[in-house]
């Protein structure tokens, strides 16, 4: 059995999430080929405002348990959403968490529910719902990154540039700070006439994103979360983005990397997301995901990564101390 919903199915009806079978018929539109239910500003723009949630239990890629199945069975489903209930409610255990855990089970919050349609994932294309395979170039590059250096059971710590760029509270980068994840799954839209505002709950990300088409920046300007630019299509926002900078990487993405996101209100409960990620030197193919934001519980607080947080620090320090014992023979 598979699950049908009014709002993935006006998804469909506007372009996104393409590829997805067996929805209901379009929302009424009105007269100017608009739905006749979104929200707009008083400017007459699709309004996206809000603080918009996107927790979901459905992974990016498709498990290889699922083989060539798109959706989950209704036994599947509860099976999977019982599971995550549990894994949100359950009490601290007397001993500490389970093994080869960063965070107790019960400190995270991906959700309890899988994606609207019960895909097995949130990739609608390839329909193989897999990342594509990965470039020659990008195979090469990953063999030539290997480090000669000692490796500690938590990655290199020899410097605090050693560590990745979240650890050290710089940002969690794109596309991953709008995707789902273990918890933080909430984005802030503000809107003018000229602009969109985007923050991101996870490291506090924000991106300003003009509207007016002006001239992209030079290839020579590169940016953590590289140059937004926006337009609207219809009553869909679509967001480019390139200029990366190479301090900044995507499961091994090059500078080149580019991101198409597009925003449509659905209703008052509901935003559709697509992003299309491009790499021709990373990936054979670019790759889609899809998937429903809804209204967040409550407000976006700021995340202060780095107040009372003594992580890095710790990591360091150990490695220092691990470095005078071995100095010592080990006394």
């Amino acid at each position: 059995m598979r699950i049908r919903v009014t709002g993935l199915a006006a998804v469909l009806a506007l372009g996104l999430a393409a590829g997805l079978a067996g929805a209901q018929a379009p929302a009424a539109r009105g007269a100017d080929g608009a739905a006749a239910n979104t929200p707009r500003t008083s400017w007459g723009d699709p309004d996206l405002q809000g603080v918009w949630d996107y927790r979901s239990i459905t992974p990016l890629e498709r498990p290889r348990q699922y083989g060539d199945r798109a959706y989950l069975t209704e036994e599947e489903v509860k099976t999977l959403e019982d599971r995550a209930a549990r894994n949100l409610d359950e009490p601290p255990p007397e001993e500490g968490a389970a093994p080869g855990l960063i965070h107790a089970r019960y400190w995270t919050d991906p959700g309890r529910t899988v994606a609207e349609d019960w895909r097995t994932s949130l990739i609608v294309d390839p329909p193989n719902g897999q990342i594509p395979d990965l470039t020659d170039a990008a195979q090469a590059r990953r063999a030539g990154s290997r480090d000669d250096r000692p490796r500690r059971p938590g990655g290199y710590a020899d410097t605090p540039a050693d560590r990745s760029n979240l650890e050290r509270c710089i940002t969690w980068g794109l596309p991953t700070a709008i995707l789902p994840g273990l918890y933080n799954n909430n984005i802030r839209i503000v809107q003018t006439p000229t602009s969109v505002a985007i923050v991101h709950e996870m490291v506090h990300d924000a991106r300003i994103i003009p509207l007016d088409r002006q001239e992209p920046l030079s290839g020579d300007i590169r940016r953590w979360l590289g140059d937004s630019r926006g337009r609207w299509e219809g009553d869909t926002l679509v967001v480019e983005t390139t200029n990366f900078s190479d301090k900044t990487s995507f499961r091994g993405s090059t500078p080149n990397l580019k991101l198409i996101e597009r925003f449509t209100r659905i209703d008052d409960e509901s935003l559709g997301f697509e992003l299309t990620v491009e790499d021709p030197e990373t990936w054979v193919a670019p790759w889609t995901a899809a998937f429903l934001m809804r209204p967040s519980e409550g407000e976006l607080y700021e995340y202060a990564c780095h107040e009372s947080n003594y992580g890095l620090r710790n990591i360091l320090e150990v490695a220092r101390d691990e470095e005078k014992s071995a100095a010592a023979g080990g006394n």
